[in-house]
């Protein structure tokens, strides 16, 4: 295993200290855990947590800002945070108006967000989330009952914490992420599998001439291998899946090509060549495209694409300011 780390047991925390310091003036560490905040809090309006296992970078740590994310909660490498520790993140930056919980769909994670949102109830905080499940790979896979959430999670952070910048009721937000989610869908595939620090090995075996369809975030194996094909052959396959999932014709969408963490720009670029001409010929208007590493797996060599079908509402919180380190509008 060759990677640029010091001690794998500390790869969590140096990794969020390094990010905090990245950013001082805008962000802070807690002491509770691997949790970053923003250093300013918000008052009066509605904040957003999300998190998850690290390991997804620039996810989570790297949307808390201005317009986006309050607190980002980091677990171990693909695995879910302890509720212990969703809690002290909701706790740091509840305000009267209320805390909503963006969770990716994995079962660690709804499972350890719905209790640590039952503790801040207990505190009388007034606290609520949303399930995002928009790849269209799988129903079920080892890590969920349903969908998993992947990078569209990012349009949900952007869209919601938008309307909560407006000074939007609890409600309110809840049901705008809610409809980010509803018409939000993502596939992705991979030619390297990533390597857990902890692990030392990779998740599954490629050959030269292999590649994986249908992966999720956490280093596991998609629902089935084929031989490699070229670009355009690859993000064909993957865009028929997710215009197949829900009516996107005549509309207007947001697309994300988002690196899994080891593939070069040059290559996301090609493929987002394809997709808007694809796009366009299929008589679907890009209102906007997003390419780089938004919901990575490590190292992973491979992409996913992401398509949210818009409204006026979705496109205007879209457009809405945001300062975070890794999305600045």
């Amino acid at each position: 295993m060759k990677k640029l780390i010091n001690e794998v047991e500390n790869v969590e925390q140096e990794m969020i200290q390094g990010l905090v310091k990245s950013r001082p003036q805008k962000l802070e560490k807690l002491e509770a855990g691997n949790i970053v905040v923003r250093k300013t809090r918000k008052q009066g309006k509605v904040a957003l947590v999300s998190g998850g296992g690290s390991g997804h970078e620039p996810a989570h740590g790297g949307y808390v800002g201005e317009g986006m994310l309050d607190a980002a909660v980091a677990g171990p490498v693909f695995t879910s945070p302890t509720p212990d520790q969703v809690y002290e993140g909701i706790k740091a930056v509840a305000t009267d108006a209320g805390v909503l919980c963006v969770v990716k769909n994995y079962t660690g994670d709804v499972l350890n967000f719905e209790m640590a949102v039952d503790m801040a109830k207990d505190e009388d905080i007034k606290a609520d989330y949303v399930v995002v499940n928009d790849d269209v790979a799988v129903k079920d896979s080892l890590y969920t009952t349903g969908r998993r959430g992947v990078a569209g999670t990012i349009l949900v952070h952007k869209i919601a914490g938008a309307k909560a910048e407006e000074g939007a009721s609890l409600e309110e937000v809840k049901s705008v992420a809610e409809k980010v989610i509803a018409n939000v869908r993502t596939m992705g595939m991979a030619i390297q599998p990533c390597t857990v620090p902890a692990a030392g090995k990779p998740g599954f075996e490629l050959g030269e001439d292999e590649m994986e369809i249908g992966i999720g975030i956490h280093g596991e194996p998609g629902t089935h291998r084929e031989k490699l094909a070229k670009a355009n052959d690859i993000a064909k396959h993957l865009l028929d899946k997710i215009l197949a999932d829900i009516d996107y014709a005549g509309k207007e969408v947001v697309v994300i090509v988002n690196g899994m963490g080891g593939t070069p720009l040059m290559e996301l670029y090609i493929i987002n060549n394809f997709v808007q001409d694809y796009l366009k010929e299929k008589g679907i208007k890009v209102y906007d495209t997003m390419v780089g590493n938004y919901m990575t797996s490590i190292e992973m060599a491979g992409f996913s694409l992401t398509l949210l079908r818009l409204d006026d509402e979705l496109k205007k919180l879209y457009d809405a300011p945001a300062d975070t380190a890794a999305i600045h509008k």
